[in-house]
């Protein structure tokens, strides 16, 4: 077979090929071919897929070693993934707080409810995370500074520097010349990302004034305790006269922490050695939640408020429930921000421990439950066991909404109801009064003899009337031969059929209105 015959079977072939892809309607589409991103910052996978008609989609996620292993069950990644894709044709991932171990390979998978109906984006998206260094190289006095990366980043970014903590404000590349002084350090930065800055480092030998930062964020549980550690430099013929820490600074002068009386009783400084501080806080409040730094005093100078501190973030534990499949609930536990070294969650139902996995998500931030539970479930952190979640019922909080509503309801209409037959009553008790003021004068019992008595003239109304005005119509009473009352204002009865035997008082009664002797 010659070459041209050869290169023409396999055009065909490759052709057949793509036709018959096309045909299948199956695909995974990524927006990026690699991506290199800063340890840190937040990164977007995105994505598109397709799949036949006919089928529906039941499952999405991704994955970056096993097929069947969904990212969102992985410990490591606990409350930093967010799908913000569908189950139709979008599948973007977005992953915050981006850790130099997320470096890896992520692929998209989704499974339908027709019988065969899975599909994985088998090339996937490289992601590297790389920190920022500074590298120096040079003469003795005349320096070039390099902020590295261990991949390029995306998007060819602008890079930003700082001396002594101070941005340097002028446009620069990844590269900088210096002619430093010998007490004088150096950090970079990205922008857009200036709180992911470098280390800084010393230009000239290695004790330039300079503070280091073991966290440039932390995220710790409220009420617990947390640690802001530093370590710091200076020449040797410097002496350090005094450390502090702080949270508020203007134009270069700091209030101590030990002296603040928000932080009275809950604040500690501790130090292993010469060079090192950490500052101890008690008691989490969530108005603690701000940026911390170090200084020191040495001669009559003070550093390191200039440099980039520990940012700390205070945030409780809140239990959200979202469905599942059908019949389950997902609880999730939640924070507002991504609690430092990776804790291991702890779940709670009914107020006891789940010591025994109950899923593969037991020890992640979520766990699968029966929809149709009413256990309460709360959750917490391991060492932190006393700082849980308040507890949540797994009844629809839908329906418990609706049932509580309808009660409010009921209980409303039934208040008006009788606030209106109370009205009504009232009102026309209060008519039969006025009628019976303007028409009846005598004050003695009203029905006393009524059969056969004719009424008084008007003048001796009145002055019946006059002379006995505060007991008139105080009580009218039914009586029956067993001399039974039955108060006019507190029952309303209808006539019923009485036995022969007794004396019916009052059959009838008739009021008049006022009207001239005849």
């Amino acid at each position: 077979m010659s070459l041209r015959t050869a290169g023409s079977v396999l055009v065909v072939f490759l052709w057949s090929v793509a036709v018959v892809l096309g045909q299948d309607g199956w695909s995974v589409t990524y927006t990026n071919q690699s991506i290199c991103a800063l340890k840190g910052s937040t990164v977007e996978l995105t994505c598109s897929f397709r799949y036949p008609s006919g089928h529906k989609v039941t499952s999405t996620f991704w994955f970056t070693k096993i097929e069947t292993e969904d990212l969102g069950q992985d410990p490591e990644y606990a409350g930093r993934l967010e799908y913000h894709g569908d189950k139709k044709k979008d599948c973007t991932l977005r992953i915050t707080d981006l850790r130099e171990r997320d470096s890896a390979t992520y692929k998209f998978r989704f499974i339908t409810d027709q019988e065969g109906g899975t599909f994985t984006g088998k090339l996937g998206v490289p992601l590297s995370v790389t920190g920022l260094q500074v590298k120096v190289t040079g003469g003795h006095q005349d320096k070039t500074l390099t902020c590295s990366t261990t991949c390029t980043l995306t998007d060819n970014p602008t890079y930003i520097w700082y001396k002594n903590g101070q941005h340097i404000n002028k446009p620069t590349s990844h590269q900088y010349s210096v002619n430093s002084y010998y007490s004088d350090s150096y950090s970079c930065a990205v922008k857009g990302h200036e709180d992911l800055h470098s280390p800084a480092v010393c230009v000239v030998g290695e004790s330039c004034m300079n503070v280091t930062y073991t966290h440039q964020s932390i995220c710790a549980l409220k009420g617990s305790t947390v640690d802001i550690s530093c370590f710091y430099t200076h020449p040797s013929w410097h002496n350090v006269t005094e450390v502090s820490w702080f949270n508020k600074w203007e134009s270069g002068v700091t209030k101590d922490l030990s002296l603040n009386p928000e932080y009275a009783d809950r604040v500690e400084y501790h130090r292993q050695t010469e060079n090192d501080s950490t500052l101890r806080i008690t008691d989490l409040r969530e108005s603690d939640s701000t940026e911390y730094k170090f200084s020191f005093t040495s001669g009559k100078a003070r550093w390191g408020y200039n440099f980039h501190g520990t940012t700390l973030s205070v945030t409780g534990l809140q239990v959200k429930v979202t469905p599942a499949a059908e019949g389950q609930k997902t609880l999730t536990c939640s924070t507002t921000c991504t609690l430092t070294d990776n804790p291991t969650y702890i779940w709670y139902k009914n107020g006891q421990r789940l010591d025994e996995p109950t899923s593969q998500q037991y020890s992640s931030n979520t766990l699968v439950v029966l929809g149709h539970s009413v256990d309460s479930y709360s959750c917490g952190v391991e060492h932190h066991e006393d700082l849980h979640s308040p507890a949540v019922w797994k009844q629809t909080s839908v329906l418990t909404a609706a049932v509580g509503i309808t009660v409010v309801l009921v209980l409303i209409l039934c208040l008006s109801g009788l606030m209106w037959f109370r009205n009504k009553a009232f009102k026309s008790t209060s008519d039969t009064r006025d009628t019976a003021d303007d028409g009846q004068g005598d004050s003695s019992p009203v029905y006393d003899n009524s059969s056969g008595m004719a009424m008084k003239s008007t003048a001796a109304q009145t002055a019946a009337t006059d002379d006995q005005d505060d007991v008139h119509y105080a009580s009218v009473h039914f009586s029956h031969s067993k001399n039974q009352e039955v108060p006019l204002y507190s029952t309303v009865q209808v006539p019923q059929p009485q036995k022969q035997d007794e004396d019916v008082h009052y059959a009838a009664v008739k009021f008049n209105l006022p009207c001239a002797a005849t």
